[in-house]
């Protein structure tokens, strides 16, 4: 950290080349997905050292900043052969073609995209769920539900017809997306896991894009406070805004009770760790606050 810091006093101090010495004598310069041996000459202009060092970088967060230097510069070409050689050279090869996918069904290239995610579910991961929700979303953007459904229909056949409320629930705004709203209700409220509250949320967000936003409240009401926000949000909708603000403030945690006990002068740490029945040690004066 003491290293990152001082390179950012170089940078601006204009001494920009001391500031990547300083990072390249760094074990990991890559901290919460973000690469500050990347983001620095990115922010300098300097493409080609960025280019050099995303040949090199395990990880492929320089080439995930490269590609959006460039597409910053509207070299799209350019831009998604960095986002593919992340894709390539990644540890993570589920992230980082998610990142692909949506790179290029932003340049409204959909098919292309979807063709990206359809090679995941072979590759180690490419079934989870989170993966198979972006897949789907990209089928429904594309005009393509019965595509997404058929997909589904695959992973559960796979999984001896199977299948879990987390893969189950991206079925619904499928379903709704094929005019087959009130079939994906009568499933929903069938399946073993259309019950609790986490599934609540998923049931009214169908309900309400349908206009049903009074069947969506009521669908959510008895799981409060689990989903007060997705509930306060739907009674914004329908102009309560009232009975919105005492649900969320419902929500809030209650402050602390004033305790019953006799007041002790003595800090927690003091009455916990010396004052046990049978403890012999006595703290030193001077060492202990």
């Amino acid at each position: 950290m003491a290293i990152g810091l001082l390179a950012t006093i170089r940078e601006r101090q204009s001494r920009v080349d001391e500031a990547i010495a300083l990072l390249r004598t760094r074990d990991k310069t890559s901290l919460n997905n973000r690469d500050q041996l990347a983001d620095l000459p990115a922010r300098q202009n300097r493409i080609e050292e960025l280019h050099a060092y995303a040949t090199t970088e395990p990880l492929g967060i320089a080439a995930r900043r490269l590609a959006e230097l460039l597409e910053e510069r509207d070299d799209v070409e350019g831009a998604i052969a960095a986002c593919r050689q992340v894709r390539d050279a990644s540890f993570r090869p589920g992230n980082a073609a998610v990142d692909l996918a949506q790179f290029l069904a932003r340049h409204d290239r959909g098919e292309e995209a979807v063709q990206v995610m359809r090679a995941l579910p072979d590759a180690p991961g490419g079934a989870e769920d989170w993966i198979v929700h972006v897949l789907c979303t990209l089928y429904t953007n594309q005009g393509r539900p019965e595509d997404g459904l058929a997909h589904l229909d695959a992973l559960a056949t796979a999984r001896g017809g199977e299948e879990t409320w987390d893969l189950f629930w991206i079925r619904l705004p499928l379903m709704a997306a094929c005019d087959r709203i009130n079939e994906a209700l009568e499933h929903a409220q069938a399946h073993p896991g259309g019950t609790p509250w986490y599934a609540a949320p998923h049931i009214a967000e169908l309900l309400a894009g349908a206009g049903r936003t009074e069947e969506a409240v009521a669908v959510l009401r008895p799981h409060a406070p689990a989903n007060s926000h997705d509930l306060a949000g739907y009674l914004i909708d329908l102009g309560r805004i009232e009975e919105a603000v005492t649900v969320l403030q419902q929500d809030k945690p209650r402050p602390p009770q004033p305790s019953t006990t006799a007041r002790s002068e003595d800090p927690p740490f003091w009455r916990s760790a010396w004052h046990k029945p049978g403890h012999g040690v006595t703290p030193d004066a001077d060492t202990h606050t």
